[in-house]
């Protein structure tokens, strides 16, 4: 055993499977090095849910018999069947002598099954090296089978004294451009995007990743009136799920349906967001970027839905009493009942900032 080989190796096999990014969903990001007398002898990556898992691509790529080497993943191999046949059937088939994998799968369908398939195989199994690092690059993953939900992150931005916009409504721009790039270069990495109904009515965004090289998010709107303008650019095609109430004009849900857009109907007042999230889970969606409006982001704030905060602040003093405040709700009674990030990191673009944390009580 070479404990710097093993760190090597994985740090290889997580930037291997960063390049799946926003194309595995549901499945985790997934990359793999097969090594065999300290030389790489084959290599894979999981590039696409159907597509075939990162253990497969590597044992089809080896430049000689895998027999006897040592195979390296950020994840624990899979033991089950899903879209593909279990990964470990093919790794004890090629007798593999060792795997080293960063953790294990929190799936639990293979949560441990795998490695214990492999020791009972007879194969060498190490489990825990880069941990941290391979639970970071597959959080979304990993949130959606502990806590039965997707990963949710909310994304603002604001000026220095928390508006999103001028009392007449303008927010074009609060940050530069080189923030609001990296803004829409977020979208890539959720498998949907979600905003109210008061964004789309005011702002008409496209909420496009606009990059032909990623794949396009799912676009949710809560409506619940069903008010959207049947113009709306998020109407553009059918990767797209108006979620509405039964206060919603039946005449307006059926000419919708008749048009391809998908409508999801909920029979209350208002749309319950836990209901809501049990009903995205089951449609295998992991991760959804918030994108606001405040009383939206507000309202996931007060149900402690929230797993990241993306917060964009720009040098500018909106100012007044009317100005939109970027988190609406009911918000917090004490400061000590406040929303704590932690993990806190700082990016700069010029003179704008962007704090990345996860709130506390996740």
């Amino acid at each position: 055993m070479n404990n710097f080989q093993d760190l090597t190796f994985l740090r290889e096999s997580l930037s291997l499977a960063r390049r799946g990014m926003g194309w595995t969903n549901p499945n985790p990001m997934v990359g793999v090095i097969l090594v065999k007398d300290g030389q790489v002898i084959g290599k894979g990556y999981h590039k696409k849910a159907g597509l075939a898992h990162a253990e497969i691509e590597a044992l089809a790529s080896c430049k000689e018999s895998p027999e006897g080497s040592t195979l390296y993943s950020n994840l624990e191999p899979c033991s089950h069947f899903g879209r593909m046949s279990p990964c470990i059937d093919e790794i004890i088939k090629a007798k593999i002598a060792r795997v080293v994998c960063s953790t294990l799968d929190p799936n639990p369908k293979v949560h441990g099954n795998g490695a214990g398939k492999l020791r009972k195989a007879g194969i060498d199994v190490s489990v825990g090296t880069l941990g941290d690092e391979a639970r970071l690059l597959n959080e979304a993953f990993f949130i959606f089978h502990e806590k039965n939900r997707p990963f949710i992150a909310l994304k603002f931005a604001a000026s220095l004294d928390g508006k999103i916009a001028t009392k007449t409504g303008d927010s074009k721009w609060i940050t530069n451009k080189r923030a609001r790039q990296f803004a829409r270069k977020l979208r890539a990495e959720y498998q949907a995007i979600l905003v109210g109904i008061s964004t789309i009515m005011c702002d008409n965004p496209h909420l496009g990743v606009r990059d032909k090289t990623k794949k396009d998010t799912l676009r949710i709107i809560l409506d619940p009136k069903l008010r959207i303008p049947f113009e709306s650019q998020v109407l553009r095609d059918d990767n797209v799920l108006l979620v509405t109430t039964f206060n919603a004009s039946k005449k307006k849900i059926k000419f919708l349906q008749h048009k391809g857009t998908p409508i999801l109907v909920f029979k209350n007042h208002e749309i319950p967001l836990k209901d809501l999230l049990v009903y995205l889970k089951d449609q295998e969606i992991i991760s959804i970027l918030i994108e606001g409006g405040g009383r939206t982001l507000g309202k996931f704030v007060d149900e402690e839905l929230v797993d990241k905060v993306y917060a964009f602040y720009a040098p500018i003093i909106i100012g007044g009493e009317e100005g939109i405040s970027v988190i609406g709700g009911s918000g917090a009674k004490y400061i000590k009942d406040a929303v704590r990030l932690k993990n806190v990191t700082f990016k700069k673009f010029d003179e704008n900032m962007l704090i990345i944390g996860y709130p506390a009580m996740s």
